[in-house]
């Protein structure tokens, strides 16, 4: 734990006890209510901390808890679909925990705890696994969503118990697995990874296929390819988010994050209402069957901006990791 002594902007100095780390989260205390930051430097004793939210009311000798954790996406069956902010908050859930106005300190689960998935185990008894190797399936939407090894578990693991074929909540422990220490751990459907981390097993495949965007324009005058990055540059004005949504609406892949990390509400506003009702050309179901977009605006803190660059970008890393094809936006 620890006490604010200095606070500048959304960037409080707090002078903490016992053993803290860079990227580690922390909770603020304000009156009833905590809000999240992360923290950035460490000098001594004092903790500087990147605020998420507002931090009004925040006084001197505010109480700080810091969690252990560093700031970590949740990764499992029914991310695609879903409307999330730079943390991993579901808006529409937080929405309704709070009203249109949307409350400082509402933190909720990620992913639905309630909803049954449909599970096929594949791993048997006696199988030796290692991080990213496939332990079951279940269905998301047309996805094949393969449940993998934790890639936090490093090393090989056993399977010494598997649950039969049903229907069950992401929470349910569907595998036990030994490490090469004979100690077991049980596993969910879902797991954690830190975001600011690259998710990576395996080895990169060289960029061969294009990737169809739709727009004769681009495929002509600038292929791209399946597995390489680009960037549109320009002023304001210039087209930037139309072109962005044209490659959402168009692109030849299977699924598309979009990540708004700055932009103009309106322009999100446009995507959420437009999105539910347009059919993907390729498959002919709604858009936002194969998309996830994270949402932080230009009115919100700049901390909670950066954090849904990475936390995009771990989502698509881990459906990419599942053999699928991810646009990141």
């Amino acid at each position: 734990t620890g006490k604010v002594v200095k606070a500048f902007g959304n960037l409080l100095h707090v002078r903490f006890e016992g053993d803290v780390r860079q990227g580690e989260i922390a909770m603020v205390e304000i009156s009833d209510i905590s809000v999240k930051g992360e923290v950035i430097e460490i000098a001594g004793d004092i903790a500087k901390l990147q605020v998420f939210e507002d931090i009004l009311g925040v006084e001197l000798d505010s109480k700080v808890v810091f969690t252990g954790h560093l700031l970590e996406a949740e990764l499992g069956p029914g991310l695609i679909s879903t409307i999330f902010d730079g943390l991993q908050s579901p808006l529409e859930r937080v929405a309704d925990a709070s009203g249109l106005f949307l409350q400082r300190g509402v933190y909720l689960p990620s992913l639905d705890r309630q909803k049954h998935w449909d599970y096929q185990p594949v791993a048997k008894i006696g199988d030796d696994l290692e991080r990213g190797d496939t332990i079951g399936t279940t269905m998301e939407g047309r996805f094949h969503h393969l449940i993998m090894l934790p890639f936090s578990m490093r090393g090989k693991h056993t399977v010494s118990w598997t649950i039969d074929a049903g229907s069950y909540t992401i929470d349910e422990v569907v595998v036990k697995v030994k490490d090469e220490k004979g100690k077991e751990h049980e596993l969910t459907m879902v797991q954690r990874w830190p975001v600011k981390m690259p998710l990576i097993q395996g080895k990169k495949i060289k960029a061969s296929k294009m990737m169809d965007t739709g727009e004769r324009v681009i495929d002509t005058q600038f292929p791209i390819l399946k597995g390489g990055t680009f960037c549109t540059p320009g002023p304001f004005g210039a087209g930037k988010t139309v072109l962005q949504h044209h490659l959402s609406k168009y692109s030849s892949v299977d699924i598309v994050i979009i990540t708004a990390c700055g932009e103009r509400a309106g322009e999100v506003v446009e995507v959420l209402k437009t999105f539910p009702h347009l059919t993907d050309p390729h498959t002919n179901e709604s858009l936002m069957s194969r998309t996830t977009i994270i949402c932080n605006t230009s009115s919100m803190p700049v901390a909670a901006r950066e954090a849904s660059v990475y936390m995009g970008a771990t989502i698509a890393e881990y459906y990419r990791q599942m053999g699928l094809d991810v646009l990141l936006l």
